[in-house]
């Protein structure tokens, strides 16, 4: 900034094993943003070295890293990202459309399974102006496990949600982890939704200030059921 460097991270160390929830927590201006832009592979950092399943992403070429992100890792965002023209479907084959390998058929049935696996078989050709909130970020999920991805990065997923569609959406992230093995990353500010994860990094003013296993994690679906009756999500 001018002349002078902010140094967003400094001397971060830590290991994501296959199977892993965890959450990244910090205040504002602690650097999870940079910290999960660095994760999935659009920024480099300056220095150091960061290893996506065995590959060294500082050797590769912006191809090879456009390359890696499509087929390594799946992104979930607070804003959803979805197309608004497009149906749920539709939304969710976008990642296979420039993959060659795929066609058109095995596309839209990986997208139908993708989908199925949220929960969405029945909303398949509606558009988000057309879902709820949750069933959007639904749909997001689904877009991030259509190419299998080794990790799963999701910044912030919950940040727009009432607290029964955050817990539901916890409840679905929880099921992808633990009954089918998704390695996820989520960036979060907020306790209670970390508290569904397995291990919490803490981050003030670029370093960790905290790594630890949540011994008491929670279970969302059962803190989705005890909350009072409302509106479906």
């Amino acid at each position: 900034m001018g002349s002078e460097v902010v140094r967003a991270l400094k001397g971060i160390t830590f290991d994501v094993m296959t199977g892993d929830f965890v959450t990244i927590m910090g205040a504002s201006g602690s650097g999870k943003t940079t910290l999960l832009n660095i994760l999935g592979c659009l920024d480099r950092q300056s220095d150091g070295q960061y290893l996506l399943d065995s590959v060294d992403v500082n050797k590769l070429s912006r191809n090879q890293l456009a390359h890696l992100r499509n087929t390594k890792i799946g992104f979930v965002f607070q804003s959803y990202n979805l197309l608004p023209r497009t149906s749920a479907l539709e939304n969710v084959e976008l990642p296979l459309m420039y993959n060659r390998l795929v066609s058109a058929k095995d596309r839209r049935d990986r997208a139908i399974k993708a989908l199925e696996a949220v929960n969405l078989a029945d909303r398949l050709d509606h558009k988000p102006n057309e879902l709820s909130g949750g069933q959007q970020q639904r749909v997001a999920i689904a877009r991030a496990l259509i190419n299998e991805p080794v990790m799963i990065l999701a910044d912030e997923a919950t940040g727009n949600l009432d607290t029964k569609t955050s817990f539901s959406i916890m409840a679905l992230l929880q099921d992808l982890n633990e009954n089918q093995g998704k390695t996820i990353v989520f960036v979060t500010h907020e306790p209670d939704i970390a508290q569904f994860s397995s291990r919490t990094v803490t981050l003030k003013d670029g370093r960790v200030i905290k790594d630890h296993v949540n011994e008491n994690k929670k279970n969302a679906k059962q803190a989705l059921a005890a909350l009072p009756v409302g509106d479906d999500v």
